[in-house]
């Protein structure tokens, strides 16, 4: 990965030497009780030059397995860089995590306003102000998310085709899955990479829930890449992925032809085969029972844990074509 050597980096408008470590304040606006919030942006800089890298989770207030990860990585020294520097945001969207909510107070989706103007509504100005006062010195970016809705994501690194550098850093991770996506207009991933800035896209669990196998999975991941980047400190060791990382081409969503109330019959990571008994539908009354059968061939990356369903409801992502055809996962979480 190639960076350009900085002795000092500008973020919130605060400038910061190498060696140095500092708490900012990423501070836009109060509640209405006029009460503060104080949203901590906490860098670690190492004499020793190298890449800045930032830590983000929170986009959407809801989605706290992001935001567990980066305490971790705080909490644990691991942003404590061997050289370069680490900068870690746990929440972006403060106000949705007040409230667990996935929105804005205004209603809008931050991951939908990027880049974002300095006088537009609230999710807005709080976008601008991420890619105006801390991307510019940043030279990589993780982000981390979750599934919504009651949809539980495998552990998965998502970015886009026909870029070697995020195959990389996305191999190094070493999740169960990559995931070939388009990058989705006005979101914080597009933002960064029409900026030049590389940026994977973690998504894994699902929203206002703390699940450990997820954690785990972010937080080893996170080890991984700063050691290959070289920034990870000797004193913490990196373990090997538990599974061979698969990488899908495509991938589909299998929805709900019926509504009622839902179980899924098949485990995340699990290989299915089209024709397959995934699950099942059923009415409250015992009278109706309806059989899901895969409609692709492939392995399970969501499921919708949600018990009551309606017709066109996504219940299953599925991938429907992988990359050199790679062999299944042997234990699926």
């Amino acid at each position: 990965m190639t960076y350009t050597q900085k002795t000092i980096i500008s973020i919130l408008g605060k400038d910061i030497k190498a060696g140095e470590r500092c708490e900012l304040n990423f501070g836009v606006a109060n509640l209405h009780t006029t009460s503060s919030i104080d949203v901590p942006v906490i860098i670690e800089r190492s004499k020793k030059p190298g890449p800045v890298v930032l830590f983000t989770a929170g986009i959407h207030g809801d989605e706290v397995n992001g935001v567990e990860i980066i305490r971790q990585i705080i909490a644990k020294g691991i942003n404590k860089p061997k050289c370069g520097t680490i900068i870690c945001i746990p929440i972006i969207n403060v106000f949705g995590f007040i409230t667990l909510k996935r929105e804005f107070p205004d209603g809008r989706d931050l991951n939908r306003v990027f880049p974002g103007t300095k006088k537009g509504s609230l999710a807005s100005r709080v976008a601008h102000k991420l890619v105006s006062e801390v991307i510019p010195d940043v030279d990589f970016i993780m982000d981390f998310h979750t599934g919504g809705a009651g949809r539980f994501n495998a552990p998965q690194i998502r970015i886009t085709k026909n870029n070697p550098q995020l195959d990389e850093l996305a191999n190094a991770f070493g999740a169960p899955f990559i995931l070939y996506t388009k990058n989705i207009k006005k979101s914080f991933r597009n933002t960064c990479s029409k900026l030049g800035k590389p940026i994977l896209l973690f998504e894994g669990g699902k929203s206002t829930h703390i699940d450990i196998n997820i954690t785990n999975t972010g937080v080893n991941g996170v080890k991984r890449v700063l050691h290959h980047l070289g920034m990870l400190s000797t004193k913490f060791k990196v373990s090997k992925p538990k599974t061979q990382t698969v990488t899908i081409l495509d991938s589909s969503w299998q929805r709900a032809n019926y509504s009622g109330m839902f179980k899924p019959s098949i485990a995340l990571n699990t290989k299915v085969t089209k024709g397959d008994i995934i699950g099942n539908i059923t009415d409250p009354y015992g009278k109706f029972n309806h059989f899901v059968k895969a409609i692709y061939s492939g392995y399970v990356i969501n499921v919708n844990e949600l018990p009551i369903v309606y017709q066109g409801d996504a219940l299953f992502h599925i991938s429907t074509k992988l990359k050199n055809d790679q062999a299944r996962i042997k234990n699926p979480i």
